[in-house]
Parts: C-alpha cells; sequence; structure tokens
C-alpha cells in the first residue's frame, strides 16, 4: 500500500521521545502514547515500532529498495540522491518495522536489518496535518462523514525485503497491526492497494472480479477521483473463477480479501509507482474472528513460527 506524497508538517506530539535506540546513536522522535516499542517476536524476527529517525531512514532504504529498484518507480532527485523513498507523510506517520537481529552483513557481522515495514496513520494525526494521503487518490471526505463518530487508520507504504518474503514476516507484521488497533481502538482501516503495472488493461479481469466479489456496501463504498478514476467493465469477471482471481492477486491484497476487507468501486493508475490502485476498506468488526483470534493471543506466537 503506497501513496503519492503531499504537504505535511511537524506537530510536537508526534516526536516526543521515549524509549531506547534500536540502533546505536540513533535520537528518539516517536511518543509511543503507552504501547511497548516491540510488539512481538518470533526467533530472530521482531516486530517493533520506529522510535527514532535511524529506524525511518532504514525503513525508507527498504522502500526503495522495493519499489524503486524492484518496481520501477520513477525516483524525484532526492530519493535518487539519498536512495531512500523520502515522502512528507513520514513525518507524522507511525512506522511498523519488522527487524532481523540475525542478519549477517557481506562481511560476516551480525547486524540488525529492517526486512519489512508498514505505515500507520492514526485519523486525529490525519486531521491535524492537511488530511489522510490516500486523498489524493480516492475521495474519501464522503466515506468519513458517513461514519463520523469511528476511528480511522490509514495503512500504507508496506514492503518486504525479497530474501525474506515469507509468511512468517507478514503475520508478524499483521500482529503488530492489530496490536496498534486494539491499543488506539481505531474501528475501520483504510488504504490503498496495488497491483503491478500502471497499464490497467492486463488486470481488467481481475478488478472486474474484486468488483463483483469483494465490492464495499454503500455506506463503505469510495469513488476514485474523477481526473484519477479508471473505468472497470463488470463484464471482464465472467470468465474469472475465484481461486483464479486470488491466484492472481499480490500476496497484501491476498491478505486483506482473505482477512475481510471489501473493494472501493473504481481503481486509479499511479504512474509515479508503476502501480494500478484499489481502495481498501477493513471495519475492525466486521473482521473474520479467526484472524481476530489469530493475532491477539500470545499462543499465535508457536503457531507463526511452525
Amino acid at each position: 500500500m503506497h501513496n503519492a506524497a503531499t504537504k505535511a508538517w511537524r506537530t510536537t506530539r508526534d516526536f516526543m521521545p521515549q524509549t531506547i535506540a534500536l540502533f546505536p546513536g540513533a535520537r528518539p522522535i516517536r511518543d509511543l502514547q503507552g504501547l511497548p516499542a516491540s510488539l512481538g517476536r518470533i526467533g530472530a524476527l521482531e516486530v517493533r515500532l520506529a522510535t527514532h529517525k535511524r529506524d525511518i531512514r532504514k525503513a525508507q532504504k527498504l522502500r526503495f529498495k522495493v519499489f524503486y529498484e524492484e518496481g520501477g518507480a520513477i525516483a524525484d532527485a532526492r530519493s535518487a540522491l539519498t536512495r531512500r523513498d523520502i515522502c512528507a507523510f513520514d513525518r507524522i506517520c507511525d512506522h511498523l518495522i519488522v527487524i532481523d537481529h540475525d542478519s549477517v552483513t557481506r562481511f560476516g557481522r551480525r547486524k540488525p536489518k529492517v526486512v519489512g515495514c508498514y505505515r500507520l496513520l492514526r485519523q486525529e494525526v490525519a486531521e491535524r496535518n492537511g488530511g489522510f494521503y490516500s486523498a489524493s487518490e480516492f475521495d474519501i471526505a464522503p466515506l468519513l462523514a458517513r461514519h463520523s463518530a469511528k476511528r480511522f487508520l490509514e495503512l500504507g507504504r508496506s514492503c518486504v525485503h525479497k530474501d525474506w518474503r515469507a509468511k512468517r514476516v507478514l503475520e508478524l507484521m499483521w500482529r503488530g497491526i492489530w496490536t496498534y488497533v486494539r491499543h488506539h481502538r481505531v474501528d475501520v482501516m483504510i488504504g490503498c492497494a496495488s497491483l503491478p503495472g500502471a497499464d490497467p488493461a492486463p488486470h481488467a479481469a481481475t478488478l472486474a472480479w474484486l468488483g463483483a466479489s469483494a465490492s464495499a456496501q454503500d455506506e463503505w463504498s469510495t469513488r476514485a477521483l474523477p481526473s484519477r478514476r479508471i473505468v472497470i467493465d463488470p463484464a471482464e469477471a465472467i470468465e474469472l473463477e475465484t481461486r483464479r482471481a486470488m491466484g492472481k492477486l499480490p500476496p497484501l491484497l491476498k491478505g486483506y480479501i482473505r482477512i475481510g476487507a471489501r473493494i472501493g468501486a473504481e481503481a486509479v493508475s499511479d504512474r509515479q509507482f508503476g502501480t494500478t490502485d484499489v481502495f481498501i476498506i477493513m471495519p475492525v468488526a466486521q473482521i473474520d474472528p479467526r484472524y481476530i483470534s489469530y493475532f491477539s493471543t500470545p499462543e499465535s506466537e508457536g503457531r507463526l513460527a511452525a
């Protein structure tokens, strides 16, 4: 899940120091508001919230490797120079990172390595800083207005290093997200999920299947901005069976669907990142109870490691 950057401002509350640096010498910049930095561990893998600039820079480097070097996204001058995916929203979001503590450098030295990341933006923070970044692609104002009493959390900029793309890392990230959701009493998770390639034509059948099989109901419906909208022909879905359609989805989007996410009615072509984006809506009350139990209990650690 990713989005184009828009203007954001620093707020005092989001930069208060807390906890010990994961990487020595880093200066703390995040207040975790009662959450522990570490949200779970399986062997050498740990999921935690970034609390220092160095943590966030390492997440940005991972994002650059995945989005730009592997995915072919178009870097601006600053990102190209620093080899980091730099976005203005990084300053106001919380960053969930997965660290492999047994990672070994090419010189044979053991050094913690960020191998997965997610970016989390709570509604109250977004409203103080110009809004959600997915609003650059989708018209989410009506959705927020219809559910003004609910707390929204936006998920974004998620990726996993190619050498660590296994079930364990993804599930560990979801354990961290679920702990964060419960702590902040989040009612709805939203964000963008991507299909590879900015040309929607190869995804016509998949997009139509998503619209027919996983579309959001009226109260949760969301449309793309008129200037970004991709027209989807429902007739394209006729040829695609569920099993085959799920097989065509990227792992992240497939996971969202399995958990119980619904999809907005329209898609967007993101030329900068070379993707076709859909809008994800996950009301917490509608998430499959099996997954809530799985990510909520200490016993799940053993199952994750199995």
